[in-house]
């Protein structure tokens, strides 16, 4: 009878060190599926001063041969510490943030583009993101939300990045903040990000 147990458990061994191999080619696979995901984003270490502007509603001027991009921080109601800054990467530079109910836009050269939001923090601790793609025509405008949600049962929280209703995007960008942010080697004089008015 002991032999019989023996050769369980050398089988059970075997399985376990051949489950073992397989698992770490699959996991490297796996990260290096992330990091290229990711690449969308800009570098983690860099940050925005975000600030906003209840008063002014500025909208897009088109730009020949260029797709407009809209991006609108939205916030839910079951969230009550949410106002987060949302950096929006694309094509792996960041392009802007927001602060809280706010938008801000940008223009984009016709063809397929990726998309990052991560909510940035300090100290930057659990990567909060969200990914998307589109393909831009040049003359048209795309609208796209993020919404940062608290997850279930302690889960921590969610980021999503979505396309957006035109109807309801113009609704929320009549209303909601306008960002500017300060780019980190930017003279102070400069007073915000170029690609907004």
């Amino acid at each position: 009878m002991s032999g019989e147990v023996t050769l369980v458990s050398k089988h059970c061994f075997g399985a376990l060190i051949l489950s073992g191999l397989l698992t770490v080619p699959a996991w490297a696979e796996e990260k290096a599926d992330v990091t290229r995901a990711l690449a969308a984003c800009g570098p983690d270490d860099f940050q925005f001063d975000v600030k906003t502007d209840k008063h002014r509603h500025p909208i897009a001027q088109p730009e020949t041969g260029k797709a407009t991009v809209y991006v609108i921080e939205d916030q839910g109601p079951e969230c009550v510490f949410c106002a987060a800054t949302i950096r929006l990467g694309m094509d792996g530079a960041w392009v802007g943030a927001n602060h809280g109910r706010s938008y801000f836009f940008f223009t984009v050269q016709a063809g397929e583009h990726h998309l990052c939001a991560d909510w940035q923090r300090l100290p930057p601790v659990d990567k909060v993101v969200s990914l998307a793609h589109f393909t831009a025509e040049a003359g048209k405008t795309y609208y796209f939300s993020t919404r940062l949600t608290s997850g279930y049962a302690g889960s921590g929280y969610l980021l999503d990045l979505q396309p957006m209703d035109s109807d309801e995007a113009q609704f929320l960008i009549a209303s909601y903040a306008f960002s500017t942010w300060k780019l980190p080697n930017e003279p102070a004089e400069s007073g915000g990000n170029s690609q907004n008015p």
